[in-house]
């Protein structure tokens, strides 16, 4: 028994890919422009091909075979009769119903063998599909999304048959239990759900990153003495992106599963997982990784219990070309995916790119620790595509085909091959002679030259904004250079109005990686920015996908205005610093004079001026003294006159009151006699 699974989640970079179950006879691949292709495996013909209606807008995220020999979903033709029953089995063996998950949240159901839409679910999610998975009743499949739902929807009716939140964050991952009565969904964590209640059974963590791949590995636990519940004791393998390690899980009673007991060791991150479910406790389980870097490593493993070390691959597998064509040395070939067919001794590569894949069966040989097989394929590599910037390709031409490509749009000259003679001229050319001029080229060519020349020397609006596509579509850092690095507005902006609506989202991808270089170029990209924004505005409120597409230049902006703050106080600061030690610097040489005496004069003999210096001293004392004396001499005056003064008014005063008393001082007897 195989089960297969390519990595779910929206990190996978390969396209989705899925074997149909019961012999892997059928690959469906969904390649990078849209379309869904059905591949026979054993004679690798493409059996068909589906164009969705929203091919472009909604892309194909992920897909999931039904199980076989389930029910048909009813016809939209109304009643018809009964079947036979040999009708009926041969109906359900042929009959393969894939479930396609789209980047908008809406589930289509593809019949390959009408080869036509069947049905299209939708409501259940608002956001991207990241995983779907079938019940083995055929009429239950069950969805996970970014908007951290899980959906249960009924295919006959194509209505939700149930909804609730699995994860806090996006849910990425999803598996079904054996026996088909439990779930497990994986975001960071894993999470075992009961069907029927929708409850949490048990939690598991230990990866960093978001889960892209979970596989049941076992359908019976190895200790079969005990009694089995249909989950207890079973191991299932788990990978997360960026991881380089897949873990092994083991659901035991005694909920100490929080940790994995095991894990593998690869080179990269798993793309493609396929492993062969152990039945018994002596069988091996088979596991088949295909990584990102192209190679497959086979693991073989009896699960028994913990392990404490990472287990390597028993044997790598790669492809490459054998280099005796054209190129001397041999190419890798990258691994696509892998399955293991029926007998468990053989596996099916797919390889080359996924427009035309190859698919081819090769029988194992797990004695040798590294195959390489060489393959002669003409194309190797996958196409690489852009959903912004569209490349340009180079087609292939003979050599006597001239291919030329105008630089000026509009023109209506005529382009003509060139004559025989003017080669015979170019291959009669002396070293030493002149070569033409382009001018002259395009001249013989009967290519009207525009001979309209600017000031400066530099090209008309047209002609930017027709360089500006070219540079955005070839990615030529010269072109881009000579157009950017002007600094004139009105320039940038009549180049801005002039170029198509579809190169808008790659100049501004164009802008916001030369924002992050240097200082100087990204103030001249501010005002290609501004531009953008000021012409374009109407246009990109329109892009339904504009916030991630535009998610690091609003990050790069919101980093410099956080920093911009914080600046300018610096700014502030070193200013204010610098004016000061200036104006310290102004005062100290202003007070800096010279001190130095211009003039010194000394006397010739210091006895004369000593002599001279003692008789000044005692004139100088005598004439202190005089002074002295001359001032006690007028207080002794001043004090005796103020004495008369005092005495006169004292005996005028006795007068008076004699006269108020009525005595008379006439009679100077009677003074006498008094006395």
């Amino acid at each position: 028994m195989a089960a297969a699974g390519a990595v779910c989640g929206g990190d996978a970079p390969r396209a989705p890919c899925a074997f149909s179950p019961g012999g892997c006879r059928s690959l469906a691949l969904c390649g990078p422009d849209g379309r869904l292709r059905v591949w026979d495996t054993p004679s690798s013909r493409l059996q068909h091909e589906y164009v969705p209606s929203a091919h472009l807008s909604a892309a194909c995220t992920c897909l999931a075979w039904a199980p076989p020999g389930g029910r048909q979903p009813p016809s939209k033709e109304g009643p018809q009769r009964k079947k036979r029953k040999s009708e009926a089995a041969e109906a359900g063996e042929q009959f393969d119903l894939l479930a396609i998950g789209t980047a908008v949240g809406s589930i289509l159901l593809y019949s390959t063998v009408k080869g036509e839409l069947q049905s299209k679910l939708d409501g259940g999610h608002d956001n991207r599909i990241n995983c779907v998975r079938w019940h083995q009743d055929n009429d239950c499949l069950y969805s996970c999304s970014e908007d951290k739902h899980i959906v249960e929807w009924n295919t006959q009716t194509c209505k939700v048959k149930c909804k609730w939140k699995g994860d806090n964050s996006s849910v990425s991952c999803l598996c079904i239990s054996p026996d088909g009565k439990m779930l497990l969904s994986a975001g960071r964590t894993i999470k075992l759900w009961d069907l029927e209640t929708k409850e949490v059974y048990r939690n598991f963590t230990g990866h960093a990153t978001a889960v892209s791949a979970l596989l049941f590995t076992t359908v019976r636990p190895p200790n079969e003495s005990q009694p089995f519940d249909g989950i207890t004791g079973l191991y299932f393998l788990s990978g997360a992106t960026r991881d380089r390690l897949l873990s092994v899980w083991q659901i035991r009673s005694d909920r100490k599963d929080k940790n994995a007991v095991m894990s593998f060791t690869v080179t990269d991150e798993p793309i493609f997982v396929d492993l062969t479910m152990s039945e018994s406790k002596e069988e091996p389980v088979k596991l088949a990784v295909v990584c990102r870097d192209g190679q497959l490593h086979l693991f073989e493993h009896i699960l028994n219990g913990y392990c404490k070390k990472p287990l390597t691959s028993n044997c790598t597998i790669q492809i490459a070309t054998s280099g005796k064509d054209s190129d001397a040395t041999p190419k890798p070939v990258p691994i696509l995916a892998a399955a293991f067919c029926s007998n468990k001794q053989s596996l099916l590569l797919v390889y080359g790119n996924t427009l035309q894949p190859i698919i081819e069966r090769v029988s194992l040989n797990t004695t040798e620790s590294h195959i390489c097989l060489i393959r002669d394929v003409q194309k190797t590599m996958a196409l690489q595509t852009e959903m912004s910037v569209t490349k340009v390709k180079t087609p292939v031409v003979n050599k006597e085909a001239k291919v030329l490509v105008p630089g000026i749009p509009g023109h209506s000259a005529t382009i003509k091959s060139q004559s025989s003679g003017m080669q015979k001229m170019e291959s009669k050319r002396k070293p030493g002679d002149k070569e033409d001029s382009i001018e002259d080229r395009l001249g013989a060519m009967d290519i009207d030259t525009v001979k309209i020349k600017t000031k400066g020397g530099l090209p008309q609006t047209d002609s930017f904004a027709v360089l500006l596509v070219q540079g955005l579509e070839s990615n030529d850092p010269n072109i881009l250079n000579k157009v950017l690095q002007t600094r004139k507005d009105a320039l940038i902006k009549n180049t801005i109005t002039k170029i198509p609506v579809h190169a808008v989202i790659p100049l501004l991808h164009e802008i916001t990686k030369r924002l992050q270089g240097h200082p100087y170029s990204a103030s001249q990209m501010v005002r290609w920015l501004k531009s953008v924004f000021t012409i374009h505005a109407s246009y990109l409120s329109t892009l339904p996908d504009l916030v991630p597409q535009l998610g690091m230049l609003y990050q790069l902006m919101e980093s410099r205005v956080k920093t911009l703050q914080k600046l300018s106080r610096l700014h502030g600061k070193l200013y204010l610093i610098i004016t000061q030690v200036a104006a310290l610097e102004k005062i100290q040489d202003a007070t800096d004079i010279n001190q130095t005496a211009k003039l010194v004069y000394e006397e010739e003999s210091s006895e004369d001026g000593s002599e001279d210096e003692m008789i000044a001293d005692k004139d100088s004392d005598n004439w202190d003294e005089d002074e002295e004396k001359g001032e006690q001499s007028d207080e002794e005056k001043g004090e005796q006159s103020d004495e008369e003064k005092g005495e006169q008014s004292d005996e005028q005063e006795m007068a008076a009151e004699k006269e108020i008393n009525g005595e008379s001082d006439l009679d100077p007897e009677n003074e006498s006699e008094e006395e």
